[in-house]
């Protein structure tokens, strides 16, 4: 088990994956509040599971328990740098899962509910788990506890 959290936790990568980590974990998590606590204009579990069950993925409070959780925590932990490349994937595989049942149908463009916005949040979050934290992170710290 120890090689592999060493190998999951070593990145090469300078100073780019903050840059990406920032910005992204902080976006990943307004838009988990919005689903989770109803913050920041949302509407909640209930609000948001009644607008999933709607739409078709049922059941909804569940999905929406789900998808929320994988922008908040999986964004929380982004912006600090722990568990940089699972983070990564949980988000990645949220985004995918919102870009097929929800916007795939409108096209590209965000103006008309498209995918746009979704797979560039689906980029970042696909580089980071390619590339690790980088330097500034928790990962690193636990990866020096490690040796």
């Amino acid at each position: 088990m120890g090689e592999f959290l060493k190998k999951l936790l070593t990145s090469n990568a300078g100073l780019a994956p903050l840059a990406l980590r920032i910005p992204v974990g902080i976006i990943y998590m307004a838009h988990g509040s919005q689903k989770l606590f109803g913050w920041n204009g949302g509407y909640g579990l209930q609000g948001t599971g009644q607008w999933m069950d709607s739409i078709g993925i049922h059941p909804g409070v569940l999905m929406a328990a789900l998808a929320g959780s994988g922008e908040f925590f999986g964004g929380l932990l982004l912006l600090v740098g722990l568990l940089t490349r699972p983070a990564a994937a949980v988000t990645a595989f949220t985004m995918l899962v919102a870009i097929f049942s929800v916007h795939i149908s409108h096209g590209l463009f965000l103006s008309n509910g498209g995918y746009e916005y979704g797979l560039a949040l689906f980029a970042a979050s696909l580089s980071l788990l390619f590339s690790g934290q980088g330097k500034v992170a928790i990962d690193n710290f636990l990866l020096e506890k490690l040796k």
